[in-house]
């Protein structure tokens, strides 16, 4: 009687421990693809940083803007996989690197999961899904951090668009996040975006009355489609900005 109680005990829970599963990670940084590339010379030089959102929808960029566009990202140190620029934390340590070796027309590049995401000590990347941790980065860090990286990017005189952190469904975890922090986040960097002058690709609009159809359950991640519907918009907004800088550099030769 005792071990059937046992039995139906475990069964009565095990709905509920579904419905927490943890956020199952990025298949985009796990799958083996071709981030390798032959840029062409005579094509103008774009950057896309961030975390792994972006790693889902890079090589589609790529793939839009052929024969238009040489599309980068950081890699790892032996070229075969994409490197997560994860949050601002990393990135105000990061920022140079990733910018060296090339001249950018277009940078185009986001930070916020990774900051609002719980970790067992402020500061640090060990992983918490406990709501009571403390932020990688608390909205004020973010935004001193994401300042000082947007310092960095303009020294570029690359064009600059920044995306919009996409949204966080309510009961994500593993890490923990709130979903009521991507609209936080997002406003502490739409008053750096303003004040530079510096484009808005709005992500978490397009996505967030979509994200039943394209974002994974319970995970800040997306599906194949979800990545292909980001990467349309992503490839539009750039393709847009180089055209920009184009009829200014007409203007300022004065053809």
């Amino acid at each position: 009687m005792h071990r059937l109680m046992a039995i139906l005990t475990v069964l009565l829970l095990l709905p509920v421990t579904i419905r927490a599963a943890p956020e199952a990670g990025s298949v985009a940084e796990t799958a083996k693809r071709e981030w390798a590339f032959t840029p062409d010379p005579a094509l103008p030089n774009v950057l896309i940083l961030g975390d792994s959102i972006s790693i889902g929808y890079t090589l589609e960029v790529r793939a839009l803007l052929k024969g238009k566009a040489n599309i980068f990202r950081p890699v790892t140190p032996n070229g075969k996989g994409a490197e997560n620029c994860a949050g601002t934390t990393l990135g105000v340590k990061a920022v140079e690197r990733w910018l060296a070796g090339r001249k950018w027309d277009v940078i185009h590049f986001n930070f916020g999961l990774h900051d609002m995401k719980r970790v067992t000590e402020t500061g640090g990347s060990r992983n918490s899904n406990k709501p009571e941790d403390p932020r990688q980065a608390s909205v004020e860090q973010y935004a001193a951090n994401l300042a000082a990286i947007v310092a960095k990017l303009k020294t570029t005189g690359a064009r600059l668009v920044f995306a919009t952190t996409t949204p966080v469904a309510a009961g994500t975890t593993n890490p923990w996040r709130d979903f009521t922090d991507p609209a936080r986040y997002n406003a502490a960097a739409l008053k750096i975006m303003n004040a530079n002058g510096i484009s808005v690709n709005d992500l978490f609009a397009l996505c967030e009355p979509q994200l039943g159809k394209i974002q994974l359950r319970q995970n800040v991640h997306f599906t194949a489609e979800g990545s292909r519907v980001m990467a349309e918009q992503v490839a539009k907004v750039i393709a847009e900005e180089l055209n920009h800088k184009l009829i200014r550099c007409v203007q300022r030769s004065g053809i």
